[in-house]
């Protein structure tokens, strides 16, 4: 069928719709009419090459919308459905058959390479020409995507459906960097360094669990008082003296038991670890550019302190997005107030915004549903 796509021509390139083919759904395979399409700081590095996805491609990865056919074999979902797109994965490696697919064994395979991992075809065609697809098992940055019966979360189709795109990435990553990878136990303490999308859900996460002392540190006042308003017990401007001082000060002397580093920047990694308690572990989210290499005390680490790495908040997206969204109706995860609804055809304006702080989540909105 025809569609209209967001396509990137190169490196740095802008987002310009064009008119492209996709092909029928083929076997475990589902075709999704878009209704919402989050823009997330994946899709930004990827177009800059950060990660080497072949181009030209359709990107975006936070897609929500309605099925309209499913390929044979499909059993879980059926056309109507209200659904979630999220990251894909293999299935049969030893970490998603333990319950683990966002460290899959083919996570670039089935996420990065712009192709079927199978047979390397994309569903999308320019004229006689492959055009990367299938990115994070979805490129929803277009009217139609194809994915995966593994990638897509039936949803309740009472939720307004075009604010849901971002629980399958950016909202899912900073809510389950605290809720499955660090659990932190009631009473504990936590500061999360960057209040964007993902450092704010990673913010609300932490008053679900319970938290007593939420430290939120970016450099946008506008950004640290939405943190206040949405559960920060504390906040700090990173630009203004010693962040690590003052962590120890507010928790007395001690440091947190737990930080979330959602920046990429070396600099505040080192933060992130440096006011830990003894103990203590720090969740680096941040997508830094491959070969970006960071500091750190091994003394500091020797005294019980850990850093782990969190992939898509550690989520099996089919039981955390309506987990989210279960939270979301009770009024304690009001995600919501993160997003920004933008027609399609104002792609680089949202992209913009993005870019420049303006707007925390962005989400590409395709028409009614």
């Amino acid at each position: 069928m025809r569609i209209t796509a967001a396509l990137t021509e190169g490196k740095g390139a802008p987002f310009t719709l064009t008119e492209l083919d996709l092909e029928e759904p083929r076997a475990g395979e589902v075709r999704v009419r878009l209704v919402g399409s989050g823009v997330c700081h994946t899709d930004l590095i990827v177009r800059d090459q950060w990660y080497p996805v072949p181009l030209p491609a359709v990107l975006g990865h936070e897609g929500s919308g309605v099925v309209e056919a499913v390929g044979e074999g499909v059993t879980s979902l059926a056309p109507g459905d209200h659904v979630v797109l999220s990251f894909n994965s293999c299935g049969s490696c030893r970490t998603c058959t333990s319950g683990r697919p966002a460290y899959c064994d083919q996570f670039f395979a089935h996420n990065f390479s712009g192709v079927r991992p199978g047979d390397g075809s994309s569903p999308l065609r320019r004229g006689d020409d492959q055009v990367s697809g299938m990115f994070f098992g979805q490129s929803s940055f277009a009217t139609y995507a194809l994915a995966t019966e593994r990638n897509v979360v039936k949803v309740d189709p009472s939720v307004p459906l075009e604010l849901l795109g971002p629980l399958g990435c950016g909202i899912q990553t900073g809510a389950g960097g605290v809720l499955n990878s660090l659990s932190p136990e009631e009473g504990s303490t936590i500061a999360v360094f960057g209040a964007g999308a993902v450092g704010l859900s990673a913010v609300m996460a932490a008053v679900v669990a319970g938290c007593s002392r939420i430290i939120a540190v970016d450099i946008k006042p506008q950004r640290l008082e939405l943190a206040r308003e949405l559960g920060a017990t504390d906040i700090i401007d990173g630009a203004d003296g010693d962040t690590v001082a003052t962590i120890q000060e507010l928790t007395g002397g001690l440091g947190v038991d737990y930080t979330i580093e959602t920046t990429a920047v070396p600099a505040l990694l080192r933060q992130a670890v440096d006011c830990l308690n003894q103990g203590g572990t720090c969740g680096l989210i941040g997508a830094a550019a491959l070969g970006t290499e960071a500091s750190l005390d091994m003394s500091t680490l020797l005294f019980g302190r850990s850093v782990t790495g969190i992939v898509e908040g550690d989520s099996v997206p089919q039981e955390f997005i309506p987990r989210l969204i279960d939270l979301y109706q009770q009024g304690r995860f009001p995600f919501d107030r993160l997003v920004r609804t933008y027609d399609f055809a104002d792609i680089e304006k949202a992209v913009h915004d993005a870019e420049t702080g303006e707007v925390l989540k962005p989400v590409l909105t395709f028409g009614a549903h």
